[in-house]
């Protein structure tokens, strides 16, 4: 199946990690006036529902998902030496209505990855809430911060370090900066500051953002940089 190539916004997060644009990037994300040339489509492990999701924010997270993805087949294996398996999607609910994980119902205003299960989900509100205030990097950093846990679960437990969630921040970082040298994802700072004051701004409301959970803004923006500067294994004890 061929990508629609089509424009996002940019603005990630990087006043942070301080990424380079791409100028050869099939894939994009990020919110503000210059934009990024990006392919979207129908995602390789599972289309992402789009239930009741403007076309906009659904497009996006199935590019997220594409990129995401496809930065962890190329690199898995050389980095760690063992196979990889995509988790598996699946993608938006609403509400308390999602996906069951081990017996436990979904949470409101939440992602997460249910390592019984292998899968990422999450609540179409969340990402709305930070997809109105600062665009679609808002929705790359959460997938590509749930399939940091995902990736966590493929490695020994000696490997994971504490506390998990900020070490999934570190692979977001990874993930995204790898995916620009990878060409998959291009990104212009041209809101440096967006995300964190995002971050800051929802800290406690939701439970993704709460910060006895995840780590406040400062912590989760030098976790982020510290994947983002020095890659993935720059997030491994």
């Amino acid at each position: 199946m061929g990508w629609i190539a089509r424009r996002v916004a940019s603005a990630i997060v990087l006043a942070l990690a301080l990424m380079i644009p791409q100028t050869n990037a099939t894939t994009a994300y990020g919110s503000g006036e210059a934009g990024l040339s990006a392919y979207s489509g129908s995602a390789p492990v599972g289309q992402v529902p789009a239930t009741e999701a403007s076309g906009a924010m659904a497009a996006d997270e199935q590019a997220a998902v594409f990129a995401v993805d496809s930065f962890w087949k190329r690199h898995f294996t050389e980095l760690f030496g063992l196979r990889y398996r995509s988790p598996r999607v699946a993608g938006e609910y609403l509400g308390s209505s999602g996906p069951a994980c081990a017996g436990h119902a979904s949470a409101p205003d939440n992602a997460f990855y249910c390592r019984p299960e292998d899968f990422l989900a999450w609540d179409r509100n969340l990402m709305a809430v930070g997809y109105r205030q600062i665009g679609n990097p808002w929705i790359y950093l959460i997938i590509a911060h749930e399939w940091g846990h995902a990736i966590q679960a493929r490695l020994p437990q000696r490997q994971t370090a504490e506390p998990i969630e900020l070490q999934a921040d570190c692979l977001a970082g990874a993930t995204l900066q790898g995916a620009a040298r990878d060409g998959l994802v291009t990104v212009e700072a041209s809101d440096a500051d967006g995300l964190a004051r995002t971050l800051a701004a929802a800290a406690d409301n939701y439970p993704w953002t709460n910060r006895h959970d995840h780590g406040d803004a400062q912590q989760r923006i030098s976790a982020f940089n510290t994947g983002s500067l020095g890659g993935v294994l720059a997030c491994f004890p």
